[in-house]
């Protein structure tokens, strides 16, 4: 007797119609989303609804004193976009400041680390130039959340408890908001965040001022945020107060508001890699995101095509080039408005194939950027003996998972495309309610991702005023054939070009559809340095989760991998959305659904 459905088990289906899909990292932002697309609106339109209501559920997460790279394609350009939403590093962000303050490092969270948040202009540039909506249609989902209450997932009651006696010792403006009645929040409880939901009413209704022009609507929210009230409580909160951070001392910040003044996201080009019948789009070199693209460069030189994707050879052909590709991030990248990358090198067949070279049957436990001419630095690797009582404490960096068990700041993704055939991929993040203490007249604080900069003045990611630094963040459209096909991406720090690149592979040469591919065993690699607080590395570690099977743990110990095991659904929390004539289909993660908030 034939199955009904012949298709391998997965979690749940993978979602497949004609009008539009919405798929991200919770259940309540896909929601709103979808009911944008429904009301009439644009991949766009659903984008901003999404990114804002994300900020209000998963404030954990991500907020709106955060960042954002979005990937766009639009169908009536015909071309595929670059919104760089990562802000800045402050006009009085300069290295001998940091020194003067007895820090070596950029601390991970507090005043300090904080750039200029790029989250609101990003959203607004994408609206008024994309999108169809008025500000009123994606802003009030947000604001009635804000206002109104959802319910708290488990991972954001876990995070507020990690920082509880931080908040009740040193930030009592978090306090005020995440310690409602003085107690930790339950999982499950109906929270709000009255403040927040006043911030962005105020926002609306000044903008709704300008008159009925859309356009100058979103023009004058866009000048409320960055050069009216918002930006002069940011200025004042930096100026007066001494934040507590993760160096152990408090600090004053030196984000102004004419900082936030100057600044404005931009349009770019994407970088690409053509990888057999795909064209892999991502961010520039002020992002991680071409570590996916040399990643890819390196296994086109491998016969991937029916490998086992979790058994041995697969899993290590794909760490060994992350090695590589990794190692040419510390060395390499950086803002190529202050440096420059020589990123066309880096793709190049050439250099890929020299690199290859390296890459045998056993596990490499040595640290290897690679060597061009005139560009790089020296990169100085610390292993992984850091203060773990002061990381866990005071809530710094990205991973998804903490190393050492602690709850850190994550991140929020979401992939959308229309009926039209817009796609949109974008990984909001920062800004989390452990990076900094609340704004009080705001609601929010303040982002951490200076930590990414080195504090060294001849290392391509040096801080200096004005500069990117190199956000993790990551955010993936490919083309197939020439056409648009596939949106994707994960939050993960580190890790989420790792994850992404895994879900291509097993994608494209194990044929497995989009929910599969997702719900497969996964893996990171700690051989490199983090990007944050305290930048340290794990040579030869490689993380797996437990359903990867037995035989391959075993092979690749064999190889000389330092294997070490964490839970069955441990490895991101991928989302990915395809378009194939008039067919969209979406597929969501289901690692942590309780935990964390799984949406599609």
């Amino acid at each position: 007797m034939s199955k009904i459905n012949p298709d391998p088990f997965t979690t749940r289906p993978e979602i497949e119609g004609t009008f539009g899909v919405v798929t991200s990292t919770h259940w309540i932002a896909t929601a709103v989303g979808m009911a944008t697309l429904e009301k009439g609106g644009n991949a766009f339109d659903a984008a901003v609804a999404t990114a804002f209501t994300l900020q209000v559920v998963e404030p954990h997460l991500n907020g709106p004193g955060g960042d954002v790279p979005i990937l766009v394609h639009d169908t009536r350009r015909g071309a595929t976009q670059v919104i760089c939403g990562q802000g800045p590093a402050p006009a009085r962000a300069t290295i001998a400041h940091y020194h003067s303050e007895g820090l070596e490092m950029v601390p991970g969270t507090g005043l300090l680390a904080a750039c200029v948040p790029g989250t609101f202009e990003s959203w607004m540039l994408l609206l008024r130039d994309y999108g169809t909506m008025r500000l009123s249609d994606v802003l009030e989902p947000a604001i009635a959340y804000a206002r109104d209450g959802y319910p708290l997932v488990e991972r954001a009651s876990a995070t507020i408890k990690t920082v509880e006696q931080l908040f009740r010792k040193y930030w009592p403006t978090s306090a005020a908001v995440y310690l409602p009645n003085g107690d930790v929040p339950k999982p499950g409880a109906l929270f709000t965040n009255k403040q927040l939901s006043e911030t962005y009413a105020r926002i609306l209704k000044e903008a709704e001022s300008a008159g009925s022009d859309r356009a100058a609507q979103i023009e004058r929210a866009r000048k409320t945020w960055s050069q009216g009230f918002v930006a002069e409580a940011i200025d004042r909160f930096c100026r007066t107060q001494e934040v507590m951070d993760v160096s152990g001392s408090p600090h004053k910040g030196v984000l102004s508001a004419d900082d936030m003044a100057r600044w404005q996201p931009t349009i770019e080009a994407p970088l690409t890699y053509d990888y057999g019948r795909y064209t892999v789009c991502k961010a520039g070199v002020w992002s991680q995101g071409p570590v996916m693209l040399q990643q890819l460069a390196l296994l086109k030189g491998f016969a991937l095509d029916g490998l086992d994707p979790a058994g041995p050879e697969f899993v290590h052909l794909q760490v060994e080039c992350a090695k590589l590709a990794y190692a040419d991030r510390e060395k390499f990248y950086g803002d190529p408005k202050f440096t420059d990358i020589p990123i066309t090198t880096l793709l190049s067949d050439a250099y890929s194939d020299e690199r290859r070279k390296l890459i045998s049957d056993k596990a490499s436990l040595d640290f290897i950027p690679g060597s061009v001419e005139g560009f790089g630095a020296v990169v100085k690797l610390r292993r992984a003996e850091a203060n773990r009582e002061a990381v866990g404490a005071m809530g710094a960096g990205e991973p998804t998972v903490g190393r050492f068990g602690e709850v850190r700041g994550d991140t929020v993704h979401f992939d959308i495309i229309d009926q039209a055939g817009n796609m949109v991929s974008a990984t909001p993040s920062g800004g989390w309610l452990q990076s900094s203490p609340v704004i009080p007249e705001l609601g929010f604080c303040l982002g951490s991702r200076a930590q990414m900069f080195w504090l060294e003045e001849n290392h391509p990611a040096a801080l200096a005023p004005g500069k990117r630094p190199r956000t993790t963040l990551s955010p993936t459209i490919a083309l197939r054939d020439g056409e648009p096909y596939l949106a994707w991406g994960s939050p993960g720090g580190d890790q989420q070009d790792q994850w992404t690149t895994q879900f291509f592979l097993r994608h494209v040469h194990a044929k497995l559809n989009l929910q599969e591919a997702i719900d497969a065993p996964a893996w990171h690699s700690e051989h490199f340095p983090i990007s944050f607080w305290p930048r340290t590395a794990r040579p030869g570690v490689l993380v797996v989760e437990n359903r990867v099977p037995k035989a391959t743990i075993d092979n690749l110990q064999r190889r000389g991998h330092i294997v070490e095991t964490g839970p069955d659904w441990s490895e991101g929390r991928l989302t990915a959305a395809s378009r194939i004539g008039r067919r969209r289909r979406a597929a969501a993660n289901p690692r942590g659904m309780q935990g964390y908030a799984a949406g599609r």
